[in-house]
């Protein structure tokens, strides 16, 4: 008891801090929520960026890109914040069989759905047009959603079965830091590949 009681003086904050805080997730709750997903899909790119060009496969910070990746962030943040909602509403309750549907629901219907908007934003950002979208759909997406099998079910129970909906992007984003540097590197990976196997057209092409 004596350590619980120790820990919770030292966590404890400051009553600004306090007011700030429950403010931004009560109150204006949507727009912290998109703050937080577009501040992360921003930070995500910047830290694979940087991995890039310790490893020379890059030589500057692209900001463009990062940019294009954080403005992902907003319609991905906003399609999560009502998504939680009205998840929430359809499975009241925090038994294993809600549990489990909710997992099922999220991971067969809205992760796909999402996936999607992102790359529709991706395609709108980059200024690109429907061949962008739908092939970067089909390689990207397809890449993205193969991977989300394993981090998102793990993490997700621990999002509906412990915290309030208030917190479920918070911590949405914060399991997805690291997924956003992978998401960064898919997209990047599979831009260069494509590049490349457009240049050997090309080259082909001449030779010809």
């Amino acid at each position: 008891m004596g350590s619980v009681f120790m820990w919770r003086n030292v966590l404890k904050l400051p009553a600004f801090a306090r007011r700030s805080l429950n403010r931004a997730f009560n109150k204006h709750l949507f727009a912290t929520n998109v703050t937080i997903s577009l501040t992360l899909s921003g930070l995500g790119d910047f830290l694979q960026q940087q991995h890039n060009i310790v490893i020379q496969k890059q030589k500057t910070w692209d900001v463009v890109r990062t940019r294009q990746l954080t403005c992902t962030g907003v319609t991905v943040g906003a399609l999560c914040h009502h998504w939680y909602n009205l998840l929430d509403r359809k499975y009241p309750g925090r038994t294993l069989k809600v549990v489990i549907k909710k997992l099922l629901v999220d991971q067969l219907i809205f992760s796909p759905v999402c996936i999607t908007v992102f790359f529709i934003s991706f395609g709108l950002f980059k200024c690109g047009d429907w061949d962008d979208f739908f092939h970067d759909l089909e390689h990207r997406g397809l890449r993205l959603y193969t991977a989300e099998w394993f981090v998102w079910p793990p993490a997700q129970l621990i999002n509906f079965y412990w915290l309030p909906t208030k917190y479920r992007v918070l911590y949405d984003n914060a399991i997805s830091l690291v997924f956003d540097i992978y998401t960064s590197h898919v997209c990047y990976d599979m831009e260069i590949k494509k590049e490349e196997e457009d240049n050997d057209n090309g080259n082909s092409k001449i030779e010809r």
